[in-house]
């Protein structure tokens, strides 16, 4: 009996000596709350506009709280995959990419604009280039976003796919260009004769003057997709989990929700974003081997 309690005992102790540093330090219910913020635009920008995130978040919280933008969309699934972040804003597909490489995540909370939790994609093309329609897209450069990117890539390669037979695997030549302005300045500027990106974000870029609309033509819209979902690790304490969720959905503050392009923040849940799993189907994409 006393050797199968020291065994017992030795097993422990070994068990614990493995378990990451932070376990041990902070737990479940972490003192410092990591949330990144999806960087489909300049990242100095979007932490200068999510100052009072952090202060609402600290205020409402009582904990630290740490702003944080990666450097691209597979950079911040690879953070959520390994604990480096607590929460998270997700475009709607690098979401679910995530949570196939992530399953204990959960999304909790989705914007809403214009009263509705979806947003489009819009395809556009180079004023006075040689796209004229879709249709003119066969053989020619296509820009895309990240490669994760609903609104950038995954949306607007099943539009050109289902509504214009356009195959990027060979009838068109994708070129990712990583955020949404980019491939909207590449579009006005005519480095790529056509391109896709969130019509939300085309709209704010061309209301800062940071896109000219006399340079681009707005083609085609998307169908719907899912708004963007933010998601908390699942394993937090019900305490701080619930804390979070209410700290996002009864959020009123004007200048906040102004910086995530929305009115208000619903609740949501995994399945609003089974159609992007069955979009990813369409297009014959291997989520598990995409980063």
């Amino acid at each position: 009996m006393l050797n199968r309690r020291r065994f017992q005992f030795i097993a422990a102790v070994t068990l614990a000596a493995l378990l990451p540093l932070g376990a041990h330090a902070e737990g479940k219910n972490p003192s410092k709350l990591r949330v990144a913020l999806l960087p489909d635009e300049n990242a100095a920008t979007i932490i200068q506009n999510a100052q009072p995130l952090k202060r609402y978040l600290e205020q409402t919280l009582k904990k630290e709280i740490e702003v944080m933008v990666t450097t691209d969309y597979s950079s911040m699934i690879e953070a959520m995959r390994f604990g480096r972040i607590e929460v998270a804003y997700f475009g709607p597909f690098s979401y679910v990419l995530a949570k196939s490489k992530a399953p204990n995540i959960e999304p909790f909370a989705v914007g809403v604009e214009r009263g509705s939790p979806t947003y489009q994609s819009v395809l556009i093309a180079t004023a006075g280039g040689p796209v004229k329609t879709l249709a003119d897209v066969r053989g020619k450069p296509f820009g895309f976003g990240d490669q994760a990117s609903t609104s950038g890539h995954l949306a607007p390669r099943a539009h050109l796919l289902k509504n214009h037979q356009l195959n990027g695997e060979t009838d068109y030549r994708p070129v990712h260009l990583g955020t949404h302005d980019a491939v909207a300045r590449a579009v006005q500027a005519g480095q790529v004769p056509a391109g896709a990106l969130s019509k939300t974000i085309l709209d704010n870029l061309i209301a800062k003057g940071m896109v000219d609309a006399n340079k681009i033509v707005q083609l085609e819209l998307s169908a719907p997709i899912p708004n963007y979902p933010i998601a908390m690790q699942g394993n937090l304490t019900p305490e701080l989990k619930e804390a979070i969720r209410a700290a996002f959905l009864q959020m009123k503050d004007a200048e906040i929700l102004k910086s995530f392009r929305i009115e208000a923040f619903a609740a949501t849940d995994d399945k609003a974003y089974d159609i992007l799993r069955d979009t990813a189907q369409i297009l014959k994409l291997d989520l598990g081997r995409m980063k």
